[in-house]
């Protein structure tokens, strides 16, 4: 009876538990998915980018990030800082205008959403009447000024959103100072633009799309001066004066506009085509910057000649004589110029550029001759090749840090050395406790090793296998190489580069030893790559070997892609991992699990159709071992004819469906009409849905067949020093588990360290464990005599672990995706399980082994299981009870990309992609906890605050 008893309830334990789990989502890292606005705000520094899903993101200095979401979930299309102010406004497609405020709580900063609104015309108006298409925040800091649809600009008082009806400016208003001629022509149409005057605050500049120009007297409510565009208007930009403004248009030119003190009708100073004479796309937005020199700045974005470059996304720079179109590899969204805000200066002497690209973003350094790229310290573009594969290392030594930055720091030459622009705000986050790497493997054959260890994912450097490998691309071609007299003088900036020359290259799977330096990738072309860490560039010849999988079997015929071609003779390096041999695995299908023992000098590879170990000391192959069941045909014809094989197995699946039907229709009815097999039918179906509603809680795990397909997939790889053979002597082991429930388990005998050279690494098989469901084994783990999870390799030899445990025996942990087993060693007798399928309906689809430790004190630590289900839960599980401990809701079940993506810390922590180009970050435990904590004080204001004087914003700003 005791086994049907609850366990207690032990409030030592739970209290216990309080201290080691908590579950957060904390930061995410990367580059928004589908930007749609940008703002920037010269008085507070800070850069604001909205997206279509409806987030609003706020950057500053590094470690300055701040994150709100409308609960519309609409795309935001304008957003606007409030002068001198910690608020902005973003307005979004569904016409609702939304105000946001910078709050100090608990001694950091948050951003809070104050109010909402959404502008309303009279009853029966159609809805252009209120359309929102053009927003200016006054300097008075008092209202906004809303251009719409209908012409009409309405005035909307802060922070209420109360309507000024007495101040609205109608286009009929602003028509009666229009030359008759001219209002006969065109209308007013909608409002594009609206600028306030720089010097004068009572004066705003309206802009109407189909050319006419208006400034308009808030003081007197009339027409000062009007300005008649032939063409229809894109943007406006006052020069820093007030004496002049510019306009650009749908044709590709802009036009400079003086504004005298008279009322005389101003003629255009200049009207030019910039890339003309041909047909011109847009100008959409113009600066014009003033310089101590005499020479302006004229930036703008679009204006290329639409027949030969109507598909590059640019921005040109024209200084002087210098004139550069810099070329984006995705649309421009928007983007700001960074120039002197003091009132008191004379010139705007700007500093950089910042593009919010659709995938990416640039800044450009213009005060460096050439103008260069800054390297940005976050809104990485993480997926510039799509991502492949990511793998996570903890607390990475000083020294191999040092070298990875040292080889980072070659590639980054032709960066800029200029200070990152966007500054604003003060990170008061702590000091990360540690230095942790996380690596993502590209499509593109790259590794990008990036700085995971505070709030801002860093890239620290970049790996490119393919010198190694014969492809289409000379790696030495230089896109960005123009002619002395080409026009336009297109320069391509930015890193966003989503296809690939070959898809063979793409990483599948890396294994890093932070202690060696050595580090093993994996491709989907079944290279496998070993490497190690070079401070100077070097040329070598790699060595090859091949790993034939199938030399046992007959009658198997490979029908998937086939092997990257080598390159012959030595090859060059830049400094950095350098690989020294190369291993192909034949046939050539996608490498599946990887491990490396750098203290054997050993790396294990598995694909579809079995694994292999390789010395890569004495570059020899060990030994191979196919897994194909004689029923795994779609493991050969690789991942180009999956489709025809996924109908294949519906067709399959469907006749199997039929026949049990056929056949327990004739054991029910026997020979009865159609009426009475009907009848029967009916019955079953009611029978088997009653069986089903009253099923238990517990359901049985049905054992899966030996012929279901890829059952030979190898799906884990684990090396071990554990008892194999008996009970006495311990030994070097490799570990191999299937997609069919199979554990393999190899002896290996490796020489000592003065006859490794000399003597060849031997291996045995030893034992073979077969799990009675035959799910897939994606988990494996050797416990020592402590039950304490044995060190990784070297990580003894190096002090920074206890040595193992070799008196106690030894158990062995193994995850399938449908339960937990631990078996007694040497014997691999079964001790203990946990079918977590059959309790909960879920699968494993990662799991991991990460240490916890309390917040209440550093004496106490245990390490558990981080196990992520396929429904997108994360469950903690102890060792070596497998008592599960917690469970957290962390990513939608449906959203597998995600699922598939997740990566867990050694301590706890862990990564998700939640887009193709963000990692969402989360915490399990108390103790590691990595998230923004900033804040962002208000300076002084030297002009008349009025009403905002007494706000809240500032008082709280005051106090800090």
């Amino acid at each position: 009876m005791r086994r049907f008893l609850r366990p207690g309830h032990d409030p030592v334990r739970e209290r216990l538990k309080r201290d080691l789990f908590q579950f957060n989502k904390t930061v995410e890292h990367g580059f928004p998915h589908q930007p749609s606005a940008l703002g920037y705000s010269p008085f507070l520094r800070l850069m604001a980018i909205g997206t279509r899903s409806g987030a609003i993101k706020l950057y500053g200095a590094p470690g300055v990030e701040f994150m709100g979401l409308h609960e519309e979930n609409n795309t935001v299309m304008q957003i606007h800082f409030i002068p001198d102010q910690c608020q902005l406004v973003t307005l979004l497609d569904d016409n609702s205008l939304h105000l946001w405020s910078l709050k100090q709580h608990s001694g950091a900063s948050e951003l809070r959403e104050e109010h909402r609104f959404t502008l309303k015309g009279p009853p029966g108006s159609p809805p252009s009447a209120t359309q929102i298409t053009a927003v200016l925040p006054h300097s008075s800091r008092e209202v906004l000024y809303l251009g719409t649809e209908s012409g009409n600009i309405f005035v909307v008082e802060l922070p209420s959103f109360r309507v000024l009806e007495d101040r609205t400016i109608t286009s009929e208003a602003v028509l009666q100072r229009v030359p008759e001629d001219y209002c006969n022509r065109r209308s007013c149409e909608l409002v594009e633009a609206l600028r306030e005057h720089p010097k004068n605050p009572d004066q705003i500049l309206i802009g109407y799309s189909r050319g006419l120009i208006v400034l308009w007297d808030l003081q007197n409510n009339k027409v000062t001066h009007h300005f008649l565009g032939s063409q229809q208007l894109e943007n406006l930009y006052w020069q820093r004066d007030g004496s002049k403004f510019i306009s650009c248009h749908y044709d590709g030119s802009y036009t400079q506009w003086p504004v005298s003190s008279d009322n005389r009708q101003p003629e255009p100073l200049e009207n030019l085509v910039p890339y003309g004479p041909f047909p011109c796309k847009a100008i959409s937005k113009i600066y014009w910057q003033t310089t101590k020199n005499g020479l302006p700045y004229i930036i703008f974005q679009g204006g290329m000649p639409r027949a030969s470059y109507g598909d590059r996304h640019s921005i040109s720079v024209v200084h002087g004589s210098q004139q550069t179109a810099f070329d984006f590899t995705s649309r421009v969204i928007d983007f700001f110029i960074i120039f002197s805000s003091e009132p008191t200066a004379e010139f705007d002497d700007p500093s950089a550029m910042v593009v919010l690209a659709e995938e990416e973003l640039v800044v450009i350094d213009l005060k460096t001759a050439g103008w260069p790229a800054v390297h940005p310290p976050y809104l990485a573009s993480l997926h510039c090749s799509a991502i492949t594969c990511s793998h996570h290392v903890s607390n990475i030594p000083l020294k191999l840090w040092e070298r990875i930055i040292s080889a980072g720091s070659k590639q980054n030459i032709h960066y800029s050395n200029m200070p990152w622009p966007i500054d604003g705000g003060t990170n008061i986050a702590p000091d990360p406790p540690q230095r942790d790497l996380l690596l993502t493997g590209h499509e593109d054959g790259t590794v990008r090793f990036w700085d995971a260890s505070g709030v801002c994912l860093h890239l620290l450097y970049k790996l490119s296998t393919v010198r190694v490998f014969l492809t289409d691309a000379d790696p030495n071609d230089n896109m960005n190489t123009l002619g002395e007299d080409e026009w336009p003088p297109l320069r391509k900036v930015g890193t966003f580069d989503p296809y690939s020359d070959d898809p063979r290259l793409g990483i599948q799977k890396i294994y890093l030893c932070k202690y060696s330096g050595y580090l093993a990738v994996a491709g989907t072309a079944g290279q496998v790559l070993v490497m190690e860490l070079n401070d100077e560039d070097a040329e070598h010849v790699v060595d090859h070997a091949e790993a034939d999988l199938l030399q046992d079997q007959e009658g198997y015929r490979w029908k998937g892609h086939e092997k990257l071609k080598t390159r012959d003779g030595p090859v060059r390096f830049e400094a950095g991992f350098q690989p020294f041999v190369l291993v192909q695995c034949q046939p050539p299908a996608v490498v599946t699990s990887l491990a490396l023992h750098s203290e054997w000098k050993l790396v294990a590879f598995g694909t579809s159709h079995g694994f292999g170990l390789f010395d890569h000391q004495q570059k020899r192959l060990v030994f191979v071992k196919c897994t194909l069941h004689p029923s795994d045909q779609l493991a050969l014809e690789g991942p180009l004819s999956r489709v025809k094989s996924l109908k294949k197995s519906l067709r399959q699946s469907f006749r199997r469906i039929r026949r049990s039907r056929v056949s327990s229709r004739k054991r029910r009815g026997g020979s009865g009409n159609a009426s009475e097999v009907q009848e029967a039918n009916a019955k079953f179906d009611q029978d088997a849905l009653q069986e089903m509603e009253l099923a238990p809680v517990q359901r049985k795990i049905e054992a899966r067949s030996a012929e279901d397909s890829f059952t030979g997939f190898v799906r884990t790889l684990y090396f071990a020093d554990t008892f194999l053979r008996d009970s006495s002597r311990h030994c070097p082991s490799l570990w191999a588990g299937t997609n069919g429930g199979t554990v393999y388990a190899f002896c290996l005998r490796v020489p000592p360290a003065e006859r490794r050279m000399d003597e060849p690494v031997r291996a045995e098989q030893a034992k073979e464990i077969q799990l009675m469901h035959r799910a897939p084994v994606v988990g494996i783990l050797v416990l020592d005599g402590r039950s304490t999870p044995l060190p990784e390799p070297l990580e003894v030899a190096h002090d920074l672990s206890k040595s193992p445990d070799m008196q106690g025996s030894h158990q062995l942990l193994v995850v399938s995706e449908e339960q937990f087993k631990v078996f007694t060693l040497p014997k691999v007798s079964s001790k203990l399980k946990l079918k977590l399928t059959a309790l909960e309906g879920c699968r494993v689809r990662k799991v991991t082994v990460a240490n916890f430790g309390s917040c209440k004190t550093d004496d106490y630590s245990e390490n558990d299981l981080a196990v992520l289900t396929n429904l997108g839960d994360i469950q903690i599980i102890s060792l070596p009870f497998l008592k599960l401990q917690i469970r957290y809701p962390c990513i939608r079940k449906e959203d597998v990309s995600g699922i598939a993506s997740c990566v867990f810390t050694k301590y706890g922590q862990g990564f998700y992609l939640i887009s193709p180009s963000e990692f969402e970050r989360f915490s399990l435990s108390t103790k590691w906890l990595v998230e923004p904590r900033c804040i962002v004080d208000m300076p002084e204001i030297t002009s008349n605050n009025h009403m905002h004087n007494k706000s809240s914003m500032e008082n709280a700003a005051r106090k800090s």
